[in-house]
Protein backbone atom coordinates (compact mmCIF):
# COMPACT_ATOMS: atom_id res chain seq x y z
CA UNK A 1 0.00 0.00 0.00
CA UNK A 2 2.82 2.37 0.85
CA UNK A 3 4.01 2.20 -2.77
CA UNK A 4 0.50 2.80 -4.12
CA UNK A 5 -2.35 4.48 -2.29
CA UNK A 6 -0.23 6.32 0.28
CA UNK A 7 2.99 6.84 -1.70
CA UNK A 8 3.02 10.64 -1.25
CA UNK A 9 3.33 10.19 2.52
CA UNK A 10 6.91 9.02 2.02
CA UNK A 11 7.78 12.67 1.35
CA UNK A 12 8.59 14.43 4.65
CA UNK A 13 7.10 17.79 3.72
CA UNK A 14 3.87 16.23 2.50
CA UNK A 15 3.58 14.15 5.69
CA UNK A 16 3.94 17.22 7.88
CA UNK A 17 1.48 19.24 5.80
CA UNK A 18 -1.05 16.39 5.75
CA UNK A 19 -0.93 15.99 9.54
CA UNK A 20 -1.61 19.67 10.18
CA UNK A 21 -4.32 19.80 7.55
CA UNK A 22 -6.14 16.83 9.03
CA UNK A 23 -6.47 18.52 12.43
CA UNK A 24 -7.69 21.72 10.81
CA UNK A 25 -10.14 19.86 8.56
CA UNK A 26 -11.82 18.31 11.60
CA UNK A 27 -12.22 21.78 13.11
CA UNK A 28 -13.49 23.26 9.86
CA UNK A 29 -16.22 20.63 9.53
CA UNK A 30 -17.16 21.15 13.17
CA UNK A 31 -17.69 24.84 12.43
CA UNK A 32 -19.65 24.22 9.23
CA UNK A 33 -22.01 21.85 11.02
CA UNK A 34 -22.43 24.12 14.05
CA UNK A 35 -22.89 27.22 11.88
CA UNK A 36 -25.64 25.63 9.79
CA UNK A 37 -27.35 24.31 12.92
CA UNK A 38 -27.12 27.68 14.65
CA UNK A 39 -28.74 29.43 11.68
CA UNK A 40 -31.37 26.75 11.12
CA UNK A 41 -32.52 26.23 14.70
CA UNK A 42 -31.09 29.04 16.83
CA UNK A 43 -31.38 32.20 14.75
CA UNK A 44 -34.30 31.32 12.43
CA UNK A 45 -37.37 29.11 12.40
CA UNK A 46 -35.89 26.29 10.31
CA UNK A 47 -35.16 28.56 7.34
CA UNK A 48 -33.40 26.74 4.51
CA UNK A 49 -33.23 30.08 2.70
CA UNK A 50 -31.11 31.57 5.51
CA UNK A 51 -28.73 28.61 5.37
CA UNK A 52 -28.49 29.17 1.61
CA UNK A 53 -27.69 32.86 2.11
CA UNK A 54 -24.90 31.96 4.54
CA UNK A 55 -23.46 29.55 1.99
CA UNK A 56 -23.76 32.20 -0.71
CA UNK A 57 -21.91 34.78 1.38
CA UNK A 58 -19.27 32.23 2.30
CA UNK A 59 -18.54 31.07 -1.23
CA UNK A 60 -19.46 34.17 -3.23
CA UNK A 61 -16.03 35.82 -2.91
CA UNK A 62 -14.61 33.00 -5.04
CA UNK A 63 -16.34 34.78 -7.93
CA UNK A 64 -15.99 38.35 -6.72
CA UNK A 65 -12.23 38.20 -6.25
CA UNK A 66 -11.41 36.51 -9.53
CA UNK A 67 -8.87 36.71 -11.10
CA UNK A 68 -6.72 38.21 -8.32
CA UNK A 69 -6.87 35.13 -6.11
CA UNK A 70 -5.32 32.83 -8.71
CA UNK A 71 -2.75 35.42 -9.66
CA UNK A 72 -1.71 35.73 -6.00
CA UNK A 73 -1.14 31.97 -5.88
CA UNK A 74 1.07 32.10 -8.98
CA UNK A 75 2.85 35.32 -8.00
CA UNK A 76 3.71 34.97 -4.28
CA UNK A 77 5.35 32.41 -2.01
CA UNK A 78 2.48 29.99 -1.34
CA UNK A 79 3.82 28.89 2.03
CA UNK A 80 3.86 32.45 3.38
CA UNK A 81 0.51 33.22 1.74
CA UNK A 82 -1.05 30.19 3.46
CA UNK A 83 0.35 31.22 6.83
CA UNK A 84 -1.43 34.57 6.48
CA UNK A 85 -4.77 33.13 5.32
CA UNK A 86 -4.85 30.37 7.91
CA UNK A 87 -4.14 32.85 10.73
CA UNK A 88 -6.94 35.11 9.46
CA UNK A 89 -9.39 32.19 9.29
CA UNK A 90 -8.56 31.23 12.86
CA UNK A 91 -9.21 34.79 14.04
CA UNK A 92 -12.63 34.91 12.35
CA UNK A 93 -13.60 31.58 13.92
CA UNK A 94 -12.54 32.91 17.31
CA UNK A 95 -14.75 36.01 16.92
CA UNK A 96 -17.80 33.92 15.98
CA UNK A 97 -17.14 31.55 18.87
CA UNK A 98 -16.93 34.36 21.42
CA UNK A 99 -20.15 35.92 20.11
CA UNK A 100 -21.97 32.60 20.34
CA UNK A 101 -20.64 31.62 23.77
CA UNK A 102 -21.60 34.99 25.26
CA UNK A 103 -25.07 34.83 23.71
CA UNK A 104 -24.54 38.00 21.67
CA UNK A 105 -24.60 36.37 18.24
CA UNK A 106 -27.20 37.57 15.75
CA UNK A 107 -27.98 36.43 12.23
CA UNK A 108 -26.27 39.46 10.69
CA UNK A 109 -23.10 38.56 12.61
CA UNK A 110 -23.09 35.15 10.95
CA UNK A 111 -23.72 36.75 7.56
CA UNK A 112 -20.86 39.22 7.98
CA UNK A 113 -18.35 36.69 9.31
CA UNK A 114 -19.33 34.20 6.60
CA UNK A 115 -18.57 36.83 3.95
CA UNK A 116 -15.22 37.77 5.54
CA UNK A 117 -14.33 34.11 5.86
CA UNK A 118 -15.24 33.65 2.21
CA UNK A 119 -12.88 36.46 1.21
CA UNK A 120 -10.02 34.81 3.09
CA UNK A 121 -10.85 31.39 1.64
CA UNK A 122 -10.96 32.84 -1.87
CA UNK A 123 -7.26 33.61 -1.52
CA UNK A 124 -6.47 30.50 0.52
CA UNK A 125 -8.06 27.77 -1.61
CA UNK A 126 -6.13 28.20 -4.92
CA UNK A 127 -2.90 28.51 -2.96
CA UNK A 128 -3.72 25.47 -0.82
CA UNK A 129 -4.65 23.29 -3.80
CA UNK A 130 -1.62 24.24 -5.89
CA UNK A 131 0.72 24.12 -2.86
CA UNK A 132 0.63 20.33 -3.26
CA UNK A 133 2.78 20.72 -6.38
CA UNK A 134 5.39 22.47 -4.22
CA UNK A 135 5.49 19.44 -1.90
CA UNK A 136 5.66 16.52 -4.38
CA UNK A 137 6.79 15.89 -7.95
CA UNK A 138 4.24 15.74 -10.76
CA UNK A 139 4.51 11.94 -10.78
CA UNK A 140 2.84 11.90 -7.37
CA UNK A 141 0.60 14.93 -7.88
CA UNK A 142 -2.59 13.01 -8.61
CA UNK A 143 -1.97 10.80 -5.56
CA UNK A 144 -1.27 13.80 -3.33
CA UNK A 145 -4.45 15.57 -4.52
CA UNK A 146 -6.45 12.42 -3.71
CA UNK A 147 -4.85 12.11 -0.25
CA UNK A 148 -5.73 15.76 0.39
CA UNK A 149 -9.31 14.84 -0.42
CA UNK A 150 -9.01 11.91 1.97
CA UNK A 151 -7.91 14.30 4.72
CA UNK A 152 -10.87 16.58 4.05
CA UNK A 153 -13.16 13.56 4.07
CA UNK A 154 -11.81 12.28 7.38
CA UNK A 155 -12.49 15.74 8.75
CA UNK A 156 -16.01 15.51 7.30
CA UNK A 157 -16.52 12.16 9.01
CA UNK A 158 -15.18 13.15 12.43
CA UNK A 159 -16.02 16.87 12.57
CA UNK A 160 -19.83 16.79 12.22
CA UNK A 161 -20.16 13.87 14.64
CA UNK A 162 -18.03 15.66 17.24
CA UNK A 163 -19.92 18.88 16.55
CA UNK A 164 -23.22 17.13 17.23
CA UNK A 165 -21.93 16.01 20.64
CA UNK A 166 -20.46 19.44 21.44
CA UNK A 167 -23.63 21.30 20.37
CA UNK A 168 -25.81 19.02 22.49
CA UNK A 169 -23.49 19.32 25.50
CA UNK A 170 -22.31 22.95 25.59
CA UNK A 171 -23.70 24.74 22.51
CA UNK A 172 -22.53 25.84 19.07
CA UNK A 173 -20.08 28.45 20.33
CA UNK A 174 -17.58 25.90 21.62
CA UNK A 175 -17.47 24.18 18.24
CA UNK A 176 -16.35 27.52 16.74
CA UNK A 177 -13.70 27.97 19.43
CA UNK A 178 -12.34 24.46 18.85
CA UNK A 179 -12.08 25.24 15.15
CA UNK A 180 -10.19 28.46 15.91
CA UNK A 181 -7.65 26.47 17.93
CA UNK A 182 -7.29 23.86 15.15
CA UNK A 183 -5.73 26.41 12.80
CA UNK A 184 -2.68 26.32 15.03
CA UNK A 185 -1.92 22.84 13.69
CA UNK A 186 -1.71 24.11 10.10
CA UNK A 187 0.46 27.05 11.09
CA UNK A 188 2.76 24.68 12.97
CA UNK A 189 3.03 22.32 10.00
CA UNK A 190 3.87 25.20 7.66
CA UNK A 191 6.58 26.32 10.06
CA UNK A 192 8.07 22.81 10.28
CA UNK A 193 8.42 22.28 6.52
CA UNK A 194 11.92 21.82 5.12
CA UNK A 195 11.95 24.84 2.84
CA UNK A 196 15.04 23.64 0.97
CA UNK A 197 13.16 20.50 -0.10
CA UNK A 198 10.20 22.34 -1.62
CA UNK A 199 9.90 22.22 -5.41
CA UNK A 200 10.10 25.82 -6.60
CA UNK A 201 8.32 26.73 -9.81
CA UNK A 202 8.48 29.73 -12.08
CA UNK A 203 6.46 32.62 -10.67
CA UNK A 204 4.14 34.78 -12.69
CA UNK A 205 5.56 38.21 -13.37
CA UNK A 206 3.88 41.60 -13.17
CA UNK A 207 3.34 42.03 -16.89
CA UNK A 208 0.08 43.56 -18.05
CA UNK A 209 -2.53 40.96 -18.86
CA UNK A 210 -1.37 38.40 -16.31
CA UNK A 211 -4.62 38.71 -14.36
CA UNK A 212 -6.76 37.66 -17.33
CA UNK A 213 -4.29 35.26 -18.92
CA UNK A 214 -5.99 32.38 -17.16
CA UNK A 215 -9.29 33.17 -18.90
CA UNK A 216 -7.61 33.27 -22.30
CA UNK A 217 -5.81 29.99 -21.65
CA UNK A 218 -8.96 28.15 -20.59
CA UNK A 219 -10.89 29.55 -23.54
CA UNK A 220 -8.37 27.89 -25.88
CA UNK A 221 -8.87 24.46 -24.27
CA UNK A 222 -12.16 22.63 -25.07
CA UNK A 223 -11.46 19.99 -22.41
CA UNK A 224 -11.08 22.63 -19.69
CA UNK A 225 -14.20 24.43 -20.89
CA UNK A 226 -16.21 21.21 -20.65
CA UNK A 227 -14.90 20.56 -17.13
CA UNK A 228 -15.83 24.06 -16.02
CA UNK A 229 -19.36 23.74 -17.43
CA UNK A 230 -19.79 20.51 -15.49
CA UNK A 231 -18.45 22.15 -12.35
CA UNK A 232 -20.86 25.03 -12.80
CA UNK A 233 -23.87 22.73 -12.97
CA UNK A 234 -22.89 20.47 -10.09
CA UNK A 235 -21.39 23.26 -7.96
CA UNK A 236 -24.37 25.55 -8.40
CA UNK A 237 -27.21 23.13 -7.81
CA UNK A 238 -25.65 19.96 -6.39
CA UNK A 239 -22.98 20.76 -3.80
CA UNK A 240 -25.41 22.37 -1.35
CA UNK A 241 -25.18 19.53 1.15
CA UNK A 242 -25.83 21.60 4.30
CA UNK A 243 -29.21 22.58 2.86
CA UNK A 244 -30.10 19.09 1.63
CA UNK A 245 -29.09 17.23 4.77
CA UNK A 246 -30.26 19.76 7.37
CA UNK A 247 -33.71 20.27 5.83
CA UNK A 248 -34.27 16.55 5.32
CA UNK A 249 -33.16 15.86 8.90
CA UNK A 250 -35.36 18.54 10.47
CA UNK A 251 -38.43 18.69 8.20
CA UNK A 252 -38.77 15.12 6.94
CA UNK A 253 -37.17 12.93 9.60
CA UNK A 254 -37.76 15.30 12.55
CA UNK A 255 -34.29 14.70 14.03
CA UNK A 256 -32.04 16.81 16.23
CA UNK A 257 -28.43 17.97 16.04
CA UNK A 258 -27.15 14.45 16.65
CA UNK A 259 -28.98 13.01 13.63
CA UNK A 260 -27.85 15.89 11.43
CA UNK A 261 -24.21 15.41 12.43
CA UNK A 262 -24.49 11.64 11.97
CA UNK A 263 -25.98 11.93 8.46
CA UNK A 264 -23.21 14.34 7.46
CA UNK A 265 -20.63 11.88 8.77
CA UNK A 266 -22.34 8.96 6.99
CA UNK A 267 -22.04 10.79 3.69
CA UNK A 268 -18.33 11.19 4.42
CA UNK A 269 -17.97 7.39 4.45
CA UNK A 270 -18.74 7.41 0.74
CA UNK A 271 -16.47 10.38 0.19
CA UNK A 272 -13.61 8.57 1.96
CA UNK A 273 -14.12 5.49 -0.20
CA UNK A 274 -14.03 7.70 -3.30
CA UNK A 275 -10.85 9.41 -2.09
CA UNK A 276 -9.02 6.13 -1.48
CA UNK A 277 -10.08 4.83 -4.89
CA UNK A 278 -8.81 8.06 -6.47
CA UNK A 279 -5.48 7.72 -4.64
CA UNK A 280 -4.92 4.30 -6.21
CA UNK A 281 -5.29 5.61 -9.76
CA UNK A 282 -2.11 6.62 -11.54
CA UNK A 283 -3.83 9.37 -13.51
CA UNK A 284 -7.52 10.22 -13.98
CA UNK A 285 -9.17 10.11 -17.40
CA UNK A 286 -11.90 12.36 -18.76
CA UNK A 287 -14.37 9.47 -18.93
CA UNK A 288 -14.26 9.39 -15.12
CA UNK A 289 -16.02 12.77 -15.08
CA UNK A 290 -18.93 11.32 -17.07
CA UNK A 291 -19.24 8.35 -14.70
CA UNK A 292 -18.97 10.53 -11.60
CA UNK A 293 -21.61 12.99 -12.79
CA UNK A 294 -24.04 10.25 -13.82
CA UNK A 295 -23.72 8.43 -10.48
CA UNK A 296 -24.04 11.78 -8.68
CA UNK A 297 -27.41 12.41 -10.33
CA UNK A 298 -28.57 8.86 -9.65
CA UNK A 299 -27.64 9.11 -5.96
CA UNK A 300 -29.64 12.31 -5.58
CA UNK A 301 -32.63 10.77 -7.33
CA UNK A 302 -32.64 7.86 -4.87
CA UNK A 303 -32.04 10.15 -1.86
CA UNK A 304 -35.14 12.17 -2.79
CA UNK A 305 -37.46 9.18 -2.39
CA UNK A 306 -35.96 7.49 0.67
CA UNK A 307 -38.57 6.95 3.44
CA UNK A 308 -36.33 6.98 6.53
CA UNK A 309 -32.97 8.43 7.66
CA UNK A 310 -31.18 5.06 7.37
CA UNK A 311 -31.95 4.59 3.69
CA UNK A 312 -31.36 8.29 3.13
CA UNK A 313 -27.93 7.82 4.69
CA UNK A 314 -27.25 4.91 2.31
CA UNK A 315 -28.03 7.17 -0.65
CA UNK A 316 -25.69 9.80 0.84
CA UNK A 317 -22.87 7.24 0.74
CA UNK A 318 -23.38 6.87 -3.03
CA UNK A 319 -23.45 10.65 -3.40
CA UNK A 320 -20.25 10.90 -1.37
CA UNK A 321 -18.37 8.43 -3.60
CA UNK A 322 -19.48 10.18 -6.78
CA UNK A 323 -18.80 13.67 -5.44
CA UNK A 324 -15.21 12.88 -4.52
CA UNK A 325 -14.65 10.96 -7.76
CA UNK A 326 -15.86 13.92 -9.77
CA UNK A 327 -14.19 16.76 -7.85
CA UNK A 328 -10.86 14.97 -7.46
CA UNK A 329 -10.76 14.11 -11.15
CA UNK A 330 -11.41 17.72 -12.14
CA UNK A 331 -8.62 18.96 -9.84
CA UNK A 332 -6.07 16.39 -11.00
CA UNK A 333 -6.92 16.73 -14.69
CA UNK A 334 -6.73 20.52 -14.63
CA UNK A 335 -3.45 20.65 -12.69
CA UNK A 336 -1.67 17.90 -14.64
CA UNK A 337 -2.67 19.35 -18.02
CA UNK A 338 -1.76 22.95 -17.15
CA UNK A 339 1.75 24.50 -17.13
CA UNK A 340 2.97 25.09 -13.54
CA UNK A 341 3.20 28.85 -14.03
CA UNK A 342 -0.53 28.92 -14.92
CA UNK A 343 -1.87 26.49 -12.32
CA UNK A 344 -2.87 29.04 -9.71
CA UNK A 345 -5.02 31.03 -12.13
CA UNK A 346 -6.59 27.95 -13.72
CA UNK A 347 -7.34 26.43 -10.31
CA UNK A 348 -8.76 29.73 -9.07
CA UNK A 349 -11.13 29.70 -12.04
CA UNK A 350 -12.05 26.09 -11.21
CA UNK A 351 -12.77 26.99 -7.59
CA UNK A 352 -14.66 30.15 -8.53
CA UNK A 353 -16.98 28.21 -10.81
CA UNK A 354 -17.24 25.01 -8.78
CA UNK A 355 -17.48 26.65 -5.35
CA UNK A 356 -18.22 30.29 -6.10
CA UNK A 357 -21.32 29.42 -8.09
CA UNK A 358 -22.93 28.40 -4.80
CA UNK A 359 -24.22 31.96 -4.19
CA UNK A 360 -26.35 31.50 -7.28
CA UNK A 361 -27.60 28.03 -6.44
CA UNK A 362 -27.76 27.91 -2.63
CA UNK A 363 -30.57 30.47 -2.16
CA UNK A 364 -32.49 28.86 -5.04
CA UNK A 365 -32.11 25.37 -3.59
CA UNK A 366 -33.00 26.70 -0.12
CA UNK A 367 -36.12 28.36 -1.53
CA UNK A 368 -37.15 25.13 -3.28
CA UNK A 369 -36.71 23.27 0.02
CA UNK A 370 -38.88 25.85 1.83
CA UNK A 371 -41.55 26.22 -0.85
CA UNK A 372 -41.91 22.68 -2.19
CA UNK A 373 -40.08 20.51 0.34
CA UNK A 374 -36.57 19.06 0.75
CA UNK A 375 -37.30 16.15 -1.59
CA UNK A 376 -37.83 18.54 -4.50
CA UNK A 377 -34.57 20.28 -3.62
CA UNK A 378 -32.81 16.92 -3.95
CA UNK A 379 -34.48 16.59 -7.35
CA UNK A 380 -32.69 19.78 -8.39
CA UNK A 381 -29.38 18.17 -7.41
CA UNK A 382 -30.23 15.07 -9.44
CA UNK A 383 -30.98 17.19 -12.52
CA UNK A 384 -27.63 18.97 -12.11
CA UNK A 385 -25.74 15.67 -12.11
CA UNK A 386 -27.50 14.35 -15.20
CA UNK A 387 -26.98 17.65 -17.03
CA UNK A 388 -23.25 17.55 -16.25
CA UNK A 389 -23.07 13.98 -17.55
CA UNK A 390 -24.63 15.18 -20.82
CA UNK A 391 -21.92 17.88 -21.10
CA UNK A 392 -19.20 15.24 -20.67
CA UNK A 393 -20.81 12.93 -23.20
CA UNK A 394 -21.13 15.78 -25.70
CA UNK A 395 -17.43 16.59 -25.33
CA UNK A 396 -16.43 12.95 -25.82
CA UNK A 397 -18.61 12.65 -28.92
CA UNK A 398 -17.47 15.93 -30.50
CA UNK A 399 -13.78 15.93 -29.55
CA UNK A 400 -12.97 12.21 -29.32
CA UNK A 401 -15.51 10.99 -31.88
CA UNK A 402 -17.08 8.64 -29.36
CA UNK A 403 -19.51 6.36 -31.18
CA UNK A 404 -21.80 3.49 -30.27
CA UNK A 405 -21.75 0.48 -32.58
CA UNK A 406 -22.82 -3.14 -32.38
CA UNK A 407 -20.24 -5.94 -32.34
CA UNK A 408 -22.55 -8.82 -33.09
CA UNK A 409 -25.19 -8.41 -30.39
CA UNK A 410 -22.85 -6.64 -28.00
CA UNK A 411 -22.77 -2.81 -27.83
CA UNK A 412 -19.33 -1.20 -28.01
CA UNK A 413 -18.23 2.40 -27.55
CA UNK A 414 -15.31 3.49 -29.71
CA UNK A 415 -13.21 6.65 -29.90
CA UNK A 416 -10.49 7.99 -32.20
CA UNK A 417 -7.83 5.84 -30.60
CA UNK A 418 -9.80 2.59 -30.70
CA UNK A 419 -12.05 0.84 -28.25
CA UNK A 420 -13.14 3.06 -25.38
CA UNK A 421 -15.12 0.57 -23.33
CA UNK A 422 -16.97 -2.61 -24.10
CA UNK A 423 -19.95 -4.19 -22.46
CA UNK A 424 -17.56 -6.47 -20.57
CA UNK A 425 -15.61 -3.47 -19.32
CA UNK A 426 -12.06 -3.55 -20.86
CA UNK A 427 -10.62 -0.23 -21.87
CA UNK A 428 -7.94 -0.25 -24.55
CA UNK A 429 -7.60 3.35 -25.67
CA UNK A 430 -9.49 5.79 -23.45
CA UNK A 431 -9.52 9.48 -24.31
Amino acid sequence: MANGTFRSLRVFNYRVWAAGSLVSNVGTWMQRTAQDWLVLTGLTQHSGTAVGIVMGLQFGPQLLLLPWTGYASDRFDRRKLLMATQAASGLLALVLGLLAVTGLVRLWHVYLLAFLSGCVNAVDMPARQTFVSDLVHDDNLSNAVALNSTSITLGQMVGPAVAGVVIAAVGCGWAFLINAASFGAVLASLGLLRVAELHPIARAGRARGNLVEGFRYVRSRPDLRAILWMLFLIGTFGLNFPIFISTMSVKIFHGGAGQYGLLTSVMAIGTLAGALLAARREKPRFRLLFVGAAVFGTGFAFAAIMPNPWLFGAALVVIGVSTLTFTNATSSLMQLSTPPVMRGRVMALRLAIGVGATPVGAPIVGWVADAFGPRWALGVGAAAGFAAAIVALTYLVNCHHLRLRLDGWRPRLTSEGGDFVTAAGPITAPP
